[in-house]
């Protein structure tokens, strides 16, 4: 197979720029509405709350799609914010309850703690925690199975890799990372099961540069296929492989696009279908909190294949990747269940 010809898509620039004027725009609106701890009857307010920049182009800018979602289908008051550190999370959680609120999305397992104790004070506002790991009469966790879409990234990655060698860069180690990690370990070892898997965290999600050169460090090693659960930084993944001439993956967004000529493939979580489903049971009195998972088989996950790469992928690699998805969307394939068991953390 030839070495593809890969540069980084000059869009991301934009895509960056546009995100900070929407947040700079969301963030405005936001301040536009007086704190009076009491709301119109007739509107329907629900406010976001994200650890990291929604110009990430993948977890946070997913939830940030969903916020815009729930606006446009069903009018709703929205607001952002991006919380700076655990310190921030509460008094988020109280200003937007305190507004009279209905549903507050909190963007990470991070906010679990923080959720359970303020639900506490205000009985009438639904809190939903993504990767939560508790759930309570007002608070509700949801989990995404993006392992079972990073398997099948994992089945690619062994029909691509040449080496017999991949690499993956998450950010922050925890359990819901690992878990992420591991359906791709599995996916590749069920191709190759002499390969081996290199994991490095770089401690952070915004350390572009921290994520380049754990990539580079891996490629060294002789990694020749990468995946990330970076957020933010995990365009440094990208730079690395184009710089490198090897391929990667994108996660949680649709990430083809970021590098058209590197991202083979992106496991993606249909958020915004999710947010707009509970949103819709909220405001018609019908949602009920709980431990709520979402996954292939009811299209919440799924891969979306590059088509600009598909030429440079072994027929038999695509089509055994093709295979794999299908089975574990129509239940024809489970994961053992240490791979689908809601993660503990974001």
């Amino acid at each position: 197979m030839d070495s593809p010809d890969l540069r980084i898509c000059p869009k991301w620039k934009f895509l960056a720029i546009a995100f900070v004027l929407l947040q700079i725009g969301v963030l405005g609106a936001c301040t536009s509405h007086p704190v009076t701890g009491a709301k119109p009857d007739s509107a329907f307010r629900v406010a976001l709350l994200t650890p990291g920049p929604v110009s990430d182009a993948g977890w946070n800018a997913a939830a940030y799609e969903g916020l815009e979602l729930i606006k446009t289908k069903l009018g709703a008051e929205t607001a952002l914010v991006q919380t700076k550190s655990p310190a921030d999370f509460e008094d988020a959680f109280r200003d937007f309850a305190s507004r009279g609120f209905d549903l507050i999305f909190a963007h990470g397992f991070e906010y679990t703690d923080s959720a359970i104790e303020v639900a506490r004070s205000f009985p009438n506002t639904c809190f939903v925690v993504s990767s939560g790991a508790e759930s309570s009469a007002n608070v509700a966790s949801i989990t995404f199975n993006v392992d079972q879409a990073t398997y099948v990234e994992g089945v690619l990655a062994a029909g691509v890799s040449k080496t017999g060698v991949v690499g993956a860069v998450g950010g922050i180690e925890l359990p819901s990372i690992r878990l992420f990690f591991e359906g791709f370990k599995r996916g590749f070892l069920s191709v190759q099961p002499k390969g081996r898997i290199l994991i490095s965290y770089t401690g952070n999600f915004d350390d572009v540069g921290a994520a380049k050169e754990a990539a580079l460090a891996q490629i060294s090693q002789g990694a020749d296929v990468l995946i990330h659960n970076a957020d933010a930084a995990g365009l440094g993944v990208f730079l690395a492989a184009a710089q490198a001439h090897v391929f990667a993956f994108g996660v949680f967004n649709n990430q083809n696009s970021v590098a058209p000529d590197v991202v083979l493939a992106s496991a993606v979580t249909s958020t915004p279908l999710a947010f707009l489903k509970i949103a819709t049971e909220v405001k018609d009195k019908r949602f009920h909190p709980g431990m709520l998972e979402f996954g292939m088989q009811d299209g919440m996950v799924s891969v979306v294949f590059n088509p600009k790469l598909e030429s440079r992928i072994p027929a038999a690699a695509l089509e055994r990747a093709r295979k794999v998805e299908h089975d574990l969307a129509t239940g024809q394939l489970v994961l053992p269940p240490t791979l689908t068991q809601p993660p503990a953390t974001k």
